[in-house]
């Protein structure tokens, strides 16, 4: 009876120390911040856009407002995704061997304009289903909603579902910060398109 007695404690304790794979409050944190903070760059940077405004291309090889909406909501569509068909495949913590990049290191890049990045042809704006500014946004808005009551939510394991791309390779909770980073990146690029001498008055 002793024994019993010891070992039950025991077997709570383990239980209790072993490895707990969700997110820690201060990724949940961090992850929402900074889908909320770049939600709010590209709702900011749109607001009060014409017509006019929404289409200028400052020049023939650069991209107006509105396709920087449109590759920003389809982009956000596919990475979503596969942050979705990660999940249901089963964990595979042994390829985080591959992860070359910390969660800053991913920020950081993706924010620096300086830095030029060739998009698929699936993420051009010429090759999204979206048909207006408005289609992207709503598209926009209503993924970035959900994938943050995700990240506040979920349980999942998601350090140890790795994805390899072909940028890289990363685990799922760097690619919910790509895509925040990734969004910033494009406000930037709707801010260089306003600020053309030639970006109509209205």
């Amino acid at each position: 009876m002793k024994k019993l007695l010891f070992i039950v404690p025991a077997l709570l304790l383990f239980s209790f120390i072993t490895a707990d794979n969700t997110l820690s409050k201060k990724e949940r944190k961090s992850a929402a911040s900074l889908l909320k903070d770049t939600e709010s760059g590209v709702l900011n940077s749109v607001k009060g856009l014409s017509d006019a405004q929404l289409k200028y291309k400052p020049a023939p090889d650069r991209w107006s407002v509105e396709e920087c909406l449109k590759h920003i909501a389809i982009s956000e569509q596919m990475i979503w995704g596969m942050i979705d068909n990660t999940m249901k495949q089963p964990a595979n913590p042994d390829k985080r061997i591959d992860i070359k990049v910390t969660d800053d290191d991913i920020i950081k890049r993706l924010e620096d304009r300086s830095t030029k990045i060739k998009t698929m042809d699936p993420l051009k704006p010429e090759n999204t289903p979206f048909t207006s500014p408005a289609d992207a946004l709503a598209s926009f808005k209503d993924n970035r909603g959900k994938l943050i009551d995700y990240v506040k939510k979920t349980q999942d394991d998601l350090r140890d579902h790795i994805a390899s791309l072909p940028i890289g390779t990363y685990d799922c909770y760097q690619l919910i910060l790509l895509i925040g980073a990734h969004s910033n990146r494009h406000t930037q690029q709707i801010e260089e398109v306003k600020a053309d001498p030639n970006f109509p008055k209205n």
